[in-house]
């Protein structure tokens, strides 16, 4: 028949049919040390208490270290008035200070919320005064910024973090030289904490059997919030996504399903810790994978290429999760360097599409297999992922996870599914998503979409999506990105991908710039390929073969660089914002 009927694919789970032969579609989240992060932290320590839990810069710490440090910093959180359901905040790069923080926190029955350390006063105040935190653990450079939001919000307590003091004792040493380089390093690595008392000495002076005793008798239960995480989706303020142990525990858990072998040879999977810690992905992927899977954290406080060099050359991660810039610097590296990365046992990309030719060139050079997937961070955050088998499919963002239900609607109307193979919003459910934000109920009542069976309700991811009739998933834009000209809707990345295939870009983002009737300009900010110049009507050509007329951009603009976030998701608003002047 010519009408479209809505999908029954959601239904029908036919992406089951896609597991590779060890994934199974559900999974048991109760077995006894799964329930919350704190129990699944306490049986890593217990089980294996001689194996490397991170490194950090060649100073390596034990599970049985790890236990014992947590146990003071609970007791020394708790002797600040910390108490169960309070609101943590941590604003640290990722350092051992920043986990042995968050599972005290999280062992106490209260609730971490992460922040980015390089944020100023401004960009925190709203979260700061929406969970309320009266503690606040910082990095000593952001001292000054916590003394600001002190005046302004609920934050009574700062305990500042030197990360140089987790160093060897040689590195440490050489730090204190008066040379140029070392105190370019110095400076970018510490700040001053005058006035107030040290993360090392509060935790040193805290007393080890107190916090046993603390962590003991805590009631931690699967529906506590463990984690708060701020996220203004493309607009709007920040809101407050709280993650309960439920949602991080099923999150960790599937992902270990995904990954065949994963945390089961002998030797202890070495997961590079590359990603910031403060976005959900970062933390699901290495922080609180690793005690779940018994892996040791290779701890990087920012991905920068000699820190990068130095983990591949010899500390041979064999787990690396990512996005697409991280895994183009490394093998880079691991060219110029003549460094051998194979050994690399599995990668998974997310936050920017991962181009067809980065796949390629890892898994020559690695020997292992790099997918890519999808999630955000009310989702905790993975909810699609390729196969790791020869059934992925490039260009797409996967399959649902286990126990995990995806479906596409109309944009006006959530209640209705739309055929396979048509874009419309991605909604989603399953143990990992979110029960709602912080002090919100508008934006909860707008996000949640009631299921008519009676089995949850769906999410509203605010992205556009395809999916197909076997239950792979394409992302087309987020709706707020989508650019409607003359009647038609534009999704984004389509032409962004075409642009990026003509050698003069190097990389592009496509945005609207407003007409005065209301609809949209299709206009394009384009980094432009070493030696190139800009010639508009080659562009536009080459746009011509691939994309319908509508699509094509009408304005160009050359830019040193895209704006980022810290993940390399480029920022459109932002890139609008200056291709308008605004």
């Amino acid at each position: 028949s010519a009408v479209a009927h809505p999908s029954t694919t959601w239904q029908d789970k036919t992406w089951h049919a896609l597991y590779p032969e060890w994934v199974r579609p559900e999974l048991d989240y109760a077995a006894e040390h799964e329930r919350t992060l704190a129990e699944i932290f306490d049986h890593a320590v217990k089980t294996w208490p001689k194996r490397p839990a991170m490194t950090f810069f060649g100073t390596t710490l034990t599970y049985g270290d790890y236990g014992r440090e947590v146990r003071k910093c609970a007791a020394m959180l708790h002797n600040r008035g910390v108490r169960k359901g309070d609101c943590v905040a941590i604003a640290l790069p990722n350092c051992p200070q920043a986990l042995i923080s968050f599972y005290a926190v999280l062992s106490l029955g209260a609730t971490a919320t992460l922040h980015n350390p390089l944020y100023t006063a401004r960009e925190l105040t709203v979260a700061f005064k929406d969970h309320g935190a009266k503690v606040g653990i910082f990095w000593d450079k952001a001292v000054d910024v916590a003394r600001e939001l002190r005046t302004t919000t609920p934050l009574e307590q700062i305990i500042p973090v030197t990360i140089t003091r987790s160093m060897p004792w040689y590195l440490q040493t050489a730090l204190r030289i008066p040379v140029k380089p070392l105190r370019a390093m110095r400076s970018k690595l510490a700040g001053s904490t005058e006035g107030l008392t040290e993360w090392g000495d509060l935790v040193k002076d805290a007393s080890e059997s107190e916090g046993r005793a603390l962590i003991e008798t805590a009631e931690v239960t699967p529906d506590d919030i463990a984690l708060v995480l701020y996220t203004s989706g493309t607009t709007g303020a920040p809101k407050g996504a709280g993650l309960s142990h439920r949602n991080l525990c099923a999150n960790i858990i599937q992902g270990r399903e995904w990954v065949p072998g994963l945390g089961e040879d002998d030797q202890p999977e070495r997961m590079l810790a590359a990603l910031p810690i403060f976005h959900a992905y970062g933390l699901t992927m290495n922080i609180t994978l690793g005690p779940l899977v018994g892996g040791t954290v290779i701890l990087l406080p920012a991905p920068e290429k000699p820190l990068l060099a130095g983990a591949m050359k010899k500390q041979k991660p064999t787990w690396i999760p990512g996005v697409p810039a991280l895994y183009q610097t490394i093998m880079d590296i691991a060219e110029e360097q003549k460094i051998d990365i194979s050994g690399v046992k599995a990668s998974f990309s997310g936050a920017s599409s991962l181009p067809v030719e980065v796949v390629r060139r890892w898994e020559n050079m690695t020997g292992g297999r790099l997918v890519e997937g999808y999630g955000l961070t009310e989702t905790s955050p993975i909810v699609l992922g390729n196969p790791m088998s020869d059934d992925r499919r490039p260009g797409y963002v996967g399959v649902p996870f286990p126990d995990t239900q995806v479906r596409i609607v109309s944009q006006d109307d959530p209640t209705v599914v739309l055929p396979d193979g048509e874009a419309g919003e991605l909604v989603t459910r399953g143990p990992q998503v979110f029960g709602g934000y912080l002090n919100r109920p508008d934006a909860n009542e707008s996000s949640f979409v009631t299921g008519q069976d009676g089995l949850g309700d769906w999410f509203r991811t605010g992205d556009m999506a395809v999916m197909e009739s076997d239950g792979f998933v394409k992302i087309v834009s987020r709706i707020k990105e989508m650019i409607v000209t003359g009647g038609f809707n534009v999704y984004p990345q389509e032409v962004e991908e075409v642009l990026a295939d003509h050698p003069s870009v190097a990389a592009a983002s496509v945005v609207g710039v407003p007409r005065s009737d209301g609809s949209e300009t299709v206009a394009a900010g384009i980094v432009l390929a070493e030696g190139a110049r800009l010639d508009e009507e080659v562009l536009k050509d080459h746009c011509r073969e691939g994309l319908a007329r509508y699509k094509v951009p009408r304005i160009f603009q050359i830019f040193d660089e895209l704006p980022a976030d810290q993940l390399g998701k480029v920022r459109r608003v932002e890139v609008q914002a200056q291709m308008t002047g605004e």
